[in-house]
């Protein structure tokens, strides 16, 4: 997996999330199998397979989260005070030809951020933005074919 890049809350943030999945979550999803034991036949106890399947999807998200924050890089909170566009930002631009304004969040999934789509700097429309200023023009190969669009803004 490629280094990741997340801003400090968000690094916190999932760092607390591994450590409750990994202590209170486990014992929960441990309850919850062996209350449905108790249940009895297992090979049609629904509670039973629920259980394992929720044990299942948890121990995935724990091996994501170990796998993204062992190689996980922490941008500054900063770099929008600097009107580039770097990860972390949130940054408002508009396709030529379009007056609708499209507002991004250049980043990893787990920075998520209410109300703001999230692109990685990855991508080619992440590529083309990372390293450019409000006024900046850019381009870039889309399935579509090449798109331009301007930078209005550039935030935190």
């Amino acid at each position: 997996m490629p280094d990741t890049q997340f801003t400090a809350e968000t690094y916190a943030r999932l760092v607390a999330e591994l450590e409750d999945l990994t202590t209170r979550g486990r014992v929960e999803i441990a309850r919850a199998i062996e209350a449905a034991r108790m249940l009895g036949d297992l090979s049609e106890n629904g509670d039973y397979h629920a259980a394992k399947d929720a044990q299942g999807k948890m121990e995935s998200r724990v091996r994501m989260l170990q796998a993204m924050l062992l190689d996980a890089i922490i941008v500054e909170d900063t770099v929008a005070d600097q009107g580039v566009v770097n990860p972390g930002v949130v940054v408002e631009i508009r396709y030529d030809g379009d007056d609708e304004v499209e507002r991004y969040l250049v980043g990893s999934i787990e920075e998520r951020r209410e109300g703001v789509s999230v692109i990685s700097p990855g991508s080619p429309l992440g590529k083309a933005l990372i390293g450019h200023k409000p006024g900046d023009r850019v381009e870039y190969e889309a399935p579509s074919g090449v798109l331009s669009a301007e930078i209005l803004s550039v935030g935190g």
